[in-house]
Formats: structure tokens, sequence, C-alpha cells
């Protein structure tokens, strides 16, 4: 493919933006899960899209290098970056219940970065791709999906949801203990 060629361009573009949402997925919804006892249904739920944002890494740069697109070490290093700072400060002050929104709302970007992807792939003839990407959705729709089904779970538990890993205080306030 022209590299000047737009479609090729804009796959370039999404596929260094799918490394690195990979790479946060890899990472990021099993710090999430540490929030929970393993048994817990949003444990679960968030350890198995890990385990297939990790398969699929291990697979991109071969599905990238056939398709002439960037094997985006940049892409992964910039996911690691994001997770690890929302790791370090934001999930520090968030509680429990809009952490687990914010990790689903990451999620979901990624579907529908892929949906885009296939539809690039299926606009310009990309077959193999298209169907990777279908198969991709196949299984991570249900996964996200049961993400999001676990969202019910903090109303049988608000004590967690509204739970901080960190206490919270105020310069010269005393510490206190987590809600």
């Amino acid at each position: 493919m022209n590299a000047s060629d737009p479609h090729h361009e804009l796959l370039t573009t999404l596929f260094r933006e799918l490394f690195q949402t990979e790479r946060s997925a890899s990472l990021h919804p099993r710090r999430e899960a540490g929030r929970f006892d393993d048994s817990a249904p949003p444990a679960v739920a968030l350890c198995a899209v890990c385990e297939h944002a990790t398969k699929v890494l291990t697979e991109l740069p071969d599905v990238a290098r056939k398709e002439g697109l960037p094997d985006s070490y940049s892409g992964r290093s910039i996911g690691a970056l994001l997770s690890a700072a929302r790791d370090a400060v934001i999930d520090r002050v968030v509680d429990t219940e809009r952490s687990y929104r914010a990790t689903l709302l990451g999620l979901r970007h990624g579907v529908d970065l892929v949906m885009l992807i296939r539809h690039v792939a299926h606009a310009t003839g990309r077959t193999a791709l298209a169907e990777y990407c279908i198969r991709w959705l196949e299984t991570r729709n249900s996964l996200v999906e049961q993400v999001a089904r676990c969202l019910a779970w903090f109303a049988a538990n608000p004590d967690v949801a509204v739970r901080s890993p960190v206490p919270l205080r105020f310069r010269g306030e005393p510490a206190r203990h987590a809600r």
C-alpha cells in the first residue's frame, strides 16, 4: 500500500491507537480487579478482558506486519504509561464504582476502535484484517458486556461501591480510614 493513501494513513493511526488500547486493556482492568475479592463478579469479568487483551497483544504485531501497518512499540509504551498514570493518580482518589465505570468506558472505546478498523478494512478490500476484527469483536463484545452487567453488583454492594482505595485528606487534616 502507498503510504500517501488516506485509508492506509487512517489504518496506521488506528493501529497505533489499538496497540495503546490493548496494552491498557491488558494492564488496567487487572489492577482494577484488585479492588475486589478474587471471586467477585466484577473481578472475574475484568480479568477475562485482561486475558483476551494479553492474547491479542501477542497476535497484533503479526497482523500489523501482514497488513503493512506499524508494530507500534510507541503505542504499547503510551498505553502502559497512561495505565500507570491512572493507577498512580486518578484511581487513588476515585471511589471503586466510579473507577469501574471509567474502566468500562475505556473498554468500550476499544470496541469502537476495532469496529472502525473493520469498516476501513472492508472498504479497502482487506478481507483478512476485516475477518480478524470480526473475531476480535465477537470475543471482546461479550466480555465487555459481562463487565457492563456487573454494574448491578454495585447496587447490592454499596459499601464497596463508595470505597476509596487510599484515604483522602487535605494538608493539615489528620489521616482517616478508608470508608
